[in-house]
C-alpha cells in the first residue's frame, strides 16, 4: 500500500519557513544535497533536476501534495514544477488550469486515502504546515531534513490544530558536514 510520507526542511526550532514564508536560509549546497539527490532524486523540480543531470525515474514517488502557498513559491517561472509527479495544490481560490496540475478544494484526508487505496508509488507531501496539521493522521512516514538554523518565528512544521497525538519511531538518521541531518521515522 502507498504511504503519504511528509519529506520536508525544517529549521532547529522548528520551521519550514519564516516569518515571511521565506526559505532562503536553508542550505542549498553541500555534501547533504548528494543525500537529497540519491535517495530522493524526484523531490527535487523537474527543470533543476534536468539541469543538473538527475535521473528521476528511480525515485519513490508519483504524486506531490502542496498548500496554495507552497505551490506559489515557483510562480510564475515554474507553473508546474515537479512534472515528473502528479501534482495536487490544495486551495480554495483555483487559478487558471496548468497542464499536469490538479487545483483541488476537496478534503485533503479524503482525497489522501483515495491516493493510498490505487497501485503506485509513495505520495510525498510537499508542504506547508496547515495542510500537514490536516493530514497528520494519515502521515505514514516523516523525513526530516533538520537545517542548522534557527528562523524564531514562521511557518511549523505542523500549525497547531487538534489532530489526536500518534507516535513515530526513528528508522534511520544521517548526519552531514554542513550540519544538516535527515533523519526518517514511520508511524508506530
Amino acid at each position: 500500500m502507498r504511504e503519504l510520507v511528509y519529506y520536508v526542511a525544517v529549521s532547529l526550532d522548528g520551521y519550514i519557513a519564516g516569518p515571511d514564508g521565506e526559505f532562503d536560509a536553508f542550505l542549498v549546497e553541500g555534501d547533504h544535497m548528494a543525500g537529497i539527490n540519491e535517495r530522493f532524486p524526484d523531490t527535487i523540480p523537474t527543470d533543476y533536476a534536468a539541469a543538473l543531470g538527475i535521473d528521476q525515474s528511480g525515485g519513490g514517488f508519483d504524486a506531490v501534495l502542496m498548500g496554495a502557498n507552497t505551490y506559489a513559491v515557483g510562480l510564475p517561472a515554474a507553473p508546474s514544477p515537479y512534472r515528473h509527479l502528479d501534482q495536487y495544490v490544495f486551495t480554495h481560490r483555483p487559478p487558471a488550469p496548468v497542464d499536469g496540475v490538479t487545483f483541488t478544494d476537496r478534503d485533503p484526508v479524503e482525497l489522501v486515502r483515495e491516493l493510498k487505496s490505487r497501485d503506485g508509488k509513495d505520495v510525498w507531501l510537499c508542504g506547508g504546515g496547515s495542510l500537514a496539521t490536516q493530514l497528520a493522521g494519515e502521515i505514514d512516514r516523516l523525513v526530516l531534513k533538520r537545517q542548522p538554523l534557527l528562523f524564531g518565528d514562521g511557518i511549523p512544521l505542523f500549525t497547531p490544530g487538534t489532530y489526536a497525538p500518534g507516535r513515530f519511531a526513528r528508522v534511520s538518521s544521517r548526519e552531514f558536514g554542513t550540519g544538516v541531518s535527515f533523519t526518517e521515522y514511520v508511524r508506530a
